[in-house]
């Protein structure tokens, strides 16, 4: 990733955050570089979910309708990472107290500090940082503790049938003993250590206590708005004075059967490669990841000399308010994207690059394209439209960070990213009314202010 001098756009410095470094990890993405490389070429990360992680043997069917079972059988997956525990001098029993998704935020936010110049958070005044990371789950180690407290139960199932069927006590003994073994085995004994591993709380203040960043840690679920809410509370505190750095994201690691057979009893899930923003939109497929970003104010980062990307100028929040329909969901983007605007001082109509959220669902997308339709009435240029979600799924808790970090990609390297997952656009993009287009190639960022 290149940091070019652009002219920063006339505001009040201490309205404007700057991004002063990052990191991620999304499916076939290891970093930064290898995630603008995704967006480039147009890769889309979708695989057979591996019995690993879920074994479809137990829960696919091609019936939509069929009980306790998902119609899907593709996700964008990361491979192939293992926390190195040892790195950070946590021992493997405190490691096991946590899930994955615990220690992946923790290694993305040291990336991030040392990609700003912070390694390990040298040279940061620790009372003056603070930590914001969004997720949607109490953490990978509460389900594995679940389970594991379920024997009881289990057990019970299993003498009760063994004793109905007139099996000899002793041959039933024998058994529970040999299923206790295998039943409990991959899930590691409850210690004084799992519950303070397992609740959300724990995943900001472990950043917090790795890199002595005394200045709060803030846990957020709101659920595929977590990192992009995570963020704006990063910003807010920033422009506030309450705090002179935050690390700020989101993660999820949260695909399991429970996600894939409720998402699919709601017939949100695609059976091919998503396509968003299209004439026929597939419904999406999931996605997993974390996306890290090191902020501060603009105006302090330029007088310390260090890299600037990109620059936060505005946010924006809110909700329906009403019933879930398409009409008062247009409202609710509209209203949080023109708060958003108003705080930056930024005419929707100068835009030159939009990162949406490409849901692959029908009502949603209409919704969306609605809002965006009415936010740029009347703009002097088309405006390039694309959503992250096309090649990594939907990533959840790590969904916002992804998009975020792709357009600060995209502006500290001045290219318009392509669109991808579009096979015949949406009748509201080919009728112009949205002001928006879908380049199928990446091309140079035109000069000005990006």
């Amino acid at each position: 990733m290149t940091a070019e001098v652009t002219e920063s756009l006339p505001d009040d410095s201490r309205r404007s955050v700057a991004v002063i470094g990052l990191a991620c990890r999304y499916p076939d993405a290891d970093d930064a570089a290898g995630l603008l490389d995704t967006i480039l070429t147009g890769r889309r990360a979708f695989r057979r979910i591996p019995r690993g992680r879920v074994d479809l043997a137990d829960y696919y069917s091609p019936d939509p309708g069929a009980k306790d079972a998902t119609y899907s059988t593709r996700a964008a997956l990361i491979e192939g990472w293992r926390f190195d525990h040892g790195a950070f001098g946590i021992s493997e029993p405190a490691c096991a107290s946590a899930g994955p998704a615990h220690w992946l935020a923790l290694e993305t936010a040291a990336r991030a500090l040392a990609a700003a110049g912070f390694p390990g958070g040298t040279g940061l005044a620790g009372e003056r940082a603070g930590v914001f990371m969004g997720t949607t789950m109490a953490g990978d180690g509460s389900p594995a503790a679940a389970l594991r407290l379920r024997w009881p139960y289990s057990r019970r199932v299993m003498a009760d049938a063994m004793s109905a069927s007139g099996l000899p006590a002793e041959v039933a003994g024998r058994v529970l003993a040999a299923a206790a073994e295998r039943y409990l085995a991959p899930f590691p004994p409850v210690s004084a250590q799992t519950l303070a591993g397992s609740t959300p709380a724990s995943l900001a203040t472990a950043i917090c206590r790795e890199f002595g960043l005394r200045g709060g840690g803030l846990t957020v679920d709101t659920a595929g708005a977590s990192s992009l809410t995570a963020m704006a509370s990063a910003c807010l505190a920033l422009t506030a004075g309450e705090l002179d750095v935050a690390v700020a994201g989101g993660v999820d690691l949260s695909i399991d059967p429970l996600d894939l057979v409720g998402l699919a009893k709601s017939g949100l899930l695609a059976t091919s490669d998503m396509r968003v923003y299209d004439e026929h939109p597939t419904g999406f497929l999931p996605g997993e990841g974390c996306g890290v970003v090191l902020l501060m104010r603009t105006a302090d980062a330029r007088a310390a000399s260090l890299p600037v990307y990109a620059e936060i100028l505005g946010w924006g929040v809110a909700t329906n308010g009403q019933a879930d329909l398409p009409e008062t969901d247009a409202a609710a983007h509209l209203l949080a994207m023109r708060r958003a605007y108003e705080m930056a001082r930024v005419d929707p109509g100068d835009v030159q690059l939009i990162e949406g959220c490409g849901t692959a669902v029908q009502a949603s997308e209409h919704a969306e394209l609605t809002a965006l339709a009415a936010l740029r009435a009347g703009a002097r240029q088309v405006a390039v439209l694309g959503s992250i979600s096309a090649n990594i799924g939907n990533a959840g808790a790590a969904a916002g960070a992804a998009a975020l970090i792709k357009a600060v990609l995209a502006i500290a390297n001045g290219v318009l990213p392509p669109s991808t997952g579009i096979r015949t656009p949406h009748p509201m993009l080919r009728d112009g009314r949205a002001a928006l287009r879908l380049p199928a190639s990446p091309e140079p960022w035109p000069a000005g202010t990006r």
